[in-house]
């Protein structure tokens, strides 16, 4: 008989290999990363552009996401629901999903379909039809869509965090735009943005599964033969401005309130980015973190709490996110400020060993799936790492020490930066927040 009274003693290192990734570019430049995996008959595709919401012009928020909307709704000589169809019977999966700084769409299919997929997904890319009619039913379900986000508190408080944190950039307004800007777009504009920012340049490919890189190659050239290049618009932003504040949102009927607590940071490539990861795995990054043993299971204030950054080319944010009782608003504020001080001065030994051994343990489970591997590929590129970051990973994350995280506590948690969201009933909150006098409080 197991006896479950005894807890089982670790059997020594993880082993696990990473995957064998392959860089090449394509005749007309964009960049492939590619990794052959032939345990299964199926190959994922990814294809991301640099065409996010931060290329949007000033005006005509929401553009991008739209023209990501209207990609598979008709194209060359297809229609919206005959690319549907076909994808359907050749059993290929299609998503498109676009965010602030890039498009990406994801292929998953068939080997013996991989081709046939290919060239669908080719002429989605290189010749979307872009119809009136579909235009605007997309931009109605989009301007709906907006409405019924607002209407989300833990939407509006992460909007609301983002909007002043990244206040002079485009990266302050949401990826699906705005209403008032959706209203001003014309199917012209969804046209000229595709062929303004739909460009070989910047882009790459990420694909894994069961083919050789020559076929790759080949088919990748053969289908993207007409995807040319021209020059791509350029943006720079103004310096990030930070302001200590507490904005307060009013929704009258909120019973609970959506707490956002961060400032700007600095980029995934600084040379703290593994001090910093098991400094937010301690202290909100995990279930066993400070913020949320404080939180959820000393005060019972909240089913959870977490901190994260949150990168782009920017840098990144860093934020602790929670929902809480309206009547414990402050109490939680006050609570969540206590942990950012106190981890600037006190990390224990064993805290560390908890978070490196949970990060590297968790660590091949990020490659379980295709999809997992070719996301995951795909941070090379987008960070500019190097080509081996994953074969190095666990053993850099190892050779952190508690000096280390210290260090990276007292340079990256700054109150003199620190903004809080706070979306709840006001008529409940407003003296809990009222004693927070060291903040410049706006109410709306």
């Amino acid at each position: 008989m197991l006896d479950r009274s005894i807890k089982p003693i670790p059997t020594g290192k993880i082993q696990f290999t990473t995957p064998n990734i392959e860089k090449f570019f394509l005749e007309n430049s964009a960049q492939v990363y590619f990794n052959k995996k032939d345990n299964l008959p199926i190959i994922q595709l990814n294809l991301i552009i640099p065409c996010g919401s931060i290329y949007n012009p000033n005006g005509k928020e929401g553009l991008s996401f739209l023209t990501s909307m209207l990609l598979d709704e008709g194209a060359d000589n297809l229609s919206g629901f005959e690319i549907s169809d076909k994808l359907e019977l050749m059993g290929s999966i299609l998503n498109i999903n676009s965010n602030k700084e890039f498009t990406t769409i994801s292929l998953l299919c068939l080997k013996e379909k991989f081709e046939n997929s290919l060239e669908i997904l080719s002429k989605i890319i290189l010749h979307p039809n872009f119809n009136d009619d579909d235009f605007e039913r997309q931009k109605l379900k989009l301007v709906t869509k907006n409405i019924q986000l607002e209407d989300d508190p833990s939407y509006v408080a992460s909007n609301i965090f983002n909007k002043k944190i990244f206040k002079n950039t485009n990266y302050q307004f949401p990826s699906s735009g705005i209403n008032s800007s959706i209203e001003s777009i014309t199917n012209s504009d969804i046209k000229n943005f595709h062929s303004e920012t739909y460009l070989p340049i910047g882009s790459f490919f990420v694909i894994v599964g069961n083919i050789e890189k020559s076929n790759v190659a080949n088919l990748l050239n053969k289908y993207f033969e007409g995807w040319k290049n021209q020059n791509r618009v350029n943006h720079n932003f103004e310096k990030i401005i930070f302001d200590k504040k507490i904005i307060a949102i009013n929704k009258p009927e909120a019973v609970q309130s959506e707490l956002r607590i961060g400032h700007f940071s600095k980029g995934r490539n600084s040379d703290d980015f593994y001090s910093r990861s098991l400094l937010n795995s301690i202290l909100g990054g995990q279930f066993s973190s400070r913020i949320n043993l404080n939180l959820r299971e000393a005060k019972g204030f909240t089913y959870g709490a977490n901190s994260n950054y949150n990168y782009n080319s920017l840098g990144s944010t860093f934020s602790v996110s929670t929902s809480v009782k309206s009547e414990n608003t402050g109490d939680s504020i006050k609570e969540i400020l206590f942990e950012l001080n106190e981890i600037k001065n006190i990390i224990h030994q064993h805290e560390i060993d908890f978070a490196k051994s949970y990060l590297v343990r968790r660590f091949p489970s990020m490659f379980e799936t295709y999809s997992q591997i070719a996301s995951n590929i795909s941070l090379l590129p987008l960070y500019n790492l190097p080509q081996n970051y994953f074969d190095t990973y666990i053993r850099k994350l190892s050779e952190v020490e508690l000096n280390d995280v210290l260090k990276a506590a007292k340079e990256n948690i700054d109150f003199d930066k620190l903004l809080i969201v706070v979306v709840g009933n006001l008529k409940l909150i407003e003296e809990q927040i009222a004693q927070f006098d060291e903040f410049e409080i706006e109410k709306y």
